[in-house]
């Protein structure tokens, strides 16, 4: 990095104290004795999958998020995939899906031999554009992929009348986003098909895991079909019957999730109202001590949203910064600040350039502002003290490369 002015010679990469000994992660499990024991009393069981455990999981899921059905997968990524073969995507069919998300939203299509067309996000929330999607529908399209990033949903109403007028699916990419709502409606229950991930530093944990809300019993079918090999029913099934006999009727994958994974989901998603309530905290004192520095902006928050807060994202404002966001990243980093971005647009991955041929400049607002993002540390079980800590680091640093 090049030198800093005289400001900042007390800024730890720079050879100054840091505001932190140790490392403050962008995210964290918060892992409790009774979900310990919750996993152990199944590793005790007759079933460690396909069991009893898994129904249970589901149908706490689907009442939590007021869905009619809810189908446990492997994780947030075979979620998604699920949910394309559910909806019968294929090769020539396009999918929208916005340019700032993680490669799963994408890839999720590809797996299908679909195709991911990219629509840009507007450059307040950073949130798929409805104004911008209609412009990308073609004969072709068969669905959007609408992510809640941040976790902030997106503006539901107006991609639902997009989809209604061309007879399109419309599936959230809700893995940010469990336990928001959107005009009173929770996360899961807004789409036709919502996925979500289950990951150590989402909202609750099963390790690895996923689910798929829903409200048409043919999609469930077809979820329970894919996640399974395509076999039309599981071991305990087979047992219940007292029978041998199975048949593969389509081409599936093992993406089942464990009995012992959905008792750790079931005692985690008892305290996910919690969890929730936590990040909200986190976010609003950020919120409150952040907005107006000189040289940051948080995302906007639109009014009729409870935002979810799975991460906390900043914009540098680089017009009145000394510094490169690399330059700021790296300063955190030095300080014990655990920032990290999201994400790289996704049609600029070597991958899309070369196998779709996407290209710079097609997604603008994407491209300027992954310049300039960057996320803090928001997890429930990070302390008061964790967060002014951040707050201190983010106000010495800006200081130091403030013009």
């Amino acid at each position: 990095m090049g030198v800093v002015r005289e400001e900042g010679a007390n800024l730890a990469i720079n050879g100054g104290r840091p505001v932190r000994k140790t490392m403050l992660p962008y995210g964290h499990q918060e892992i409790g004795e009774d979900d310990i024991q919750a996993v152990v009393e199944v590793l005790r069981s007759d079933f460690l999958t396909t069991g009893p455990r898994v129904a249970e999981f589901e149908q706490a899921f689907a009442k939590f998020v007021c869905a009619c059905w809810a189908v446990a997968v492997s994780s947030g990524t075979a979620a998604l995939h699920a949910a394309m073969y559910a909806i019968g995507i294929k090769p020539g069919d396009e999918v929208i899906v916005p340019a700032i998300t993680f490669a799963a939203t994408g890839n999720c299509v590809v797996f299908q031999g679909g195709t991911p067309v990219f629509a840009d996000v507007d450059p307040d929330a950073l949130l798929l554009d409805p104004s911008l999607v209609e412009a990308k529908i073609t004969p072709r399209t068969k669905a959007i992929i609408a992510v809640d990033y941040t976790g902030q949903p997106c503006d539901y109403d107006a991609l639902r009348a997009i989809c209604d007028r061309h007879g399109l699916l419309l599936v959230a990419d809700a893995c940010h986003a469990l336990g928001g709502r959107y005009k009173g409606h929770a996360v899961g229950s807004l789409a036709d098909l919502s996925t979500f991930s289950f990951h150590p530093v989402k909202h609750m944990t099963t390790g690895e895991g996923g689910m798929i809300t829903t409200d048409d019993a043919e999609v469930v079918r077809r979820l329970r079909l894919f996640r399974n090999h395509g076999v039309t029913n599981g071991y305990r099934q087979r047992e219940d019957r007292g029978s041998w006999f199975y048949e593969m009727v389509d081409l599936g994958y093992n993406y089942r999730l464990t009995d012992f994974q959905c008792a750790l989901g079931m005692s985690q998603l008892q305290k996910l109202p919690g969890f929730v309530k936590r990040r909200q905290q986190i976010a609003r004192c950020y919120n409150e001590t952040l907005l107006g520095l000189p040289g940051l902006e948080p995302l906007m928050v639109r009014p009729e949203v409870d935002h979810a807060y799975h991460l906390y994202v900043v914009q540098l404002v680089l017009e009145k910064l000394k510094g490169s966001r690399a330059e700021i990243f790296a300063a955190l980093r030095a300080e014990g600040i655990g920032v990290n971005v999201h994400y790289i647009p996704l049609h600029l991955h070597p991958f899309y350039r070369q196998r779709f041929g996407t290209k710079s400049g097609e997604c603008p607002v994407s491209e300027a502002a992954y310049q300039r993002i960057l996320s803090l540390p928001i997890f429930p079980a990070m302390t008061d003290t964790d967060a002014r800590n951040v707050i201190e680091a983010v106000r010495k640093v800006l200081k130091a490369y403030a013009l």
